[in-house]
């Protein structure tokens, strides 16, 4: 799962990716456990129904007809659905702790993926917010950088507009064939016109909900060398965008407004907290020069486990983990020392609580017990 993969995935290979995917309580973190510990897709896909059986707790493996229905559907809208470590598959995410293992992407083919620039902020944005997105949107295409957004109101649709020329992304939190919100239909259709991109990891038919917001969030900023904050208000999506920029080793800018303006409030809150000041593109292009993901990467492999035959966990050893979990999230390295357990044996519990849904992944190593 480390490195780019020798060839593209066979089309029985991308069904078999999807369906493990696209598989309840299978996340990114979990496909990867799974592939690393059976191999491939489809012997993890063989092995779920014990897996099941041990977690108590029955979920919907995703059935090969409907896997191939979605990509399908997928092609009618001039989309496809590429795998990490494949060619297409944009190398800026493979960076990011819990990368998508597939991702949906239409147009974007002589887009420059390397040099990226997200820009984000208000969807109640000021007139001199959008004014001051077009600016730097446009001098940032100008100078040879594709600019990434999350499509939504305000900011994200100003610095989409400026720059469906030079070349832009936009970052979806439902499914393909659900562009939230509709009054930005015409917009995506406009960026895949001029040769821009749409992307996402959500299944086709997918509504967006509030909890997706975030994970797309984490996509715009794990696609870009740095994130650009315009406007946003002290509790804002744009500060979680900014945060998890922070979290995938990017660089983070913010301009600065007036205090009397609660949209100006979480920017200048992320000035003083250490992002830089920008007031032009030149400030963002000086810094972003020497930027690459790779150099001090904090997550730059997934954890692999030892894979020696083992016999199947205990309910002893399952008791020994739970009672080391708690709400707060811990490295798994940690875990293995507290409770005594092998890694082998930890991995494949780790498997079961996060199939029956008991566990929650953050910042790719930490794992906590999830509480409903």
């Amino acid at each position: 799962m480390n490195g780019r993969l020798s060839a593209a995935l066979t089309d029985t290979q991308r069904v078999a990716w999807l369906r493990l995917i696209r598989t309840d309580n299978v996340g990114p973190a979990t496909f990867r456990q799974l592939l690393n510990r059976f191999g491939s897709a489809e012997a993890a896909l063989d092995a779920l129904p014990s897996l099941l059986l041990r977690t108590g707790k029955p979920a919907r493996i995703t059935s090969q007809a409907a896997a191939e229905d979605e990509i399908a559907g997928l092609l009618r809208y001039g989309a496809r659905l590429v795998a990490s470590g494949e060619a297409d598959y944009p190398e800026l995410l493979s960076y990011i702790p819990a990368s998508p293992p597939l991702v949906t992407m239409a147009g974007g083919v002589n887009l420059d993926w390397q040099r990226t620039v997200g820009i984000v902020g208000a969807r109640n944005a000021s007139a001199a917010g959008i004014k001051m997105t077009r600016m730097l949107a446009t001098d940032l295409g100008e100078r040879g950088y594709t600019v990434v957004s999350g499509l939504a109101r305000g900011i994200d649709a100003a610095a989409h507009k400026a720059t469906l020329i030079t070349g832009t992304i936009a970052v979806l939190a439902g499914g393909f064939d659900k562009i939230y919100p509709d009054e930005n239909i015409p917009l995506a259709h406009d960026i895949l016109d001029n040769g821009g991109a749409l992307l996402t990891e959500m299944p086709l038919g997918w509504e967006p909900r509030a909890r997706d917001f975030p994970r797309r969030n984490r996509l715009v900023s794990g696609l870009s060398l740095g994130i650009v904050v315009v406007e946003a208000a002290k509790r804002s999506g744009s500060l979680i965008t900014a945060r998890l920029a922070l979290e995938q080793n990017r660089d983070v800018f913010a301009v600065p407004g007036s205090p009397l303006d609660p949209r100006a409030e979480g920017g200048n809150a992320l000035i003083q907290q250490g992002a830089r000041l920008i007031t032009c593109a030149e400030d963002i292009i000086e810094t972003l020069g020497s930027a690459n993901p790779a150099n001090g990467a904090l997550f730059d492999r997934d954890w692999e486990p030892d894979l020696t035959p083992e016999p199947p966990p205990s309910d002893d050893d399952k008791s020994r983990l739970l009672s080391a979990l708690t709400a707060t999230p811990i490295e798994v390295d940690e875990l293995v020392r507290q409770s005594g357990l092998t890694v082998s044996a930890m991995q494949m519990l780790l498997l079961e609580l996060d199939l029956a849904g008991q566990i929650e992944w953050s910042s790719g190593q930490l794992v906590a017990l999830k509480y409903s």
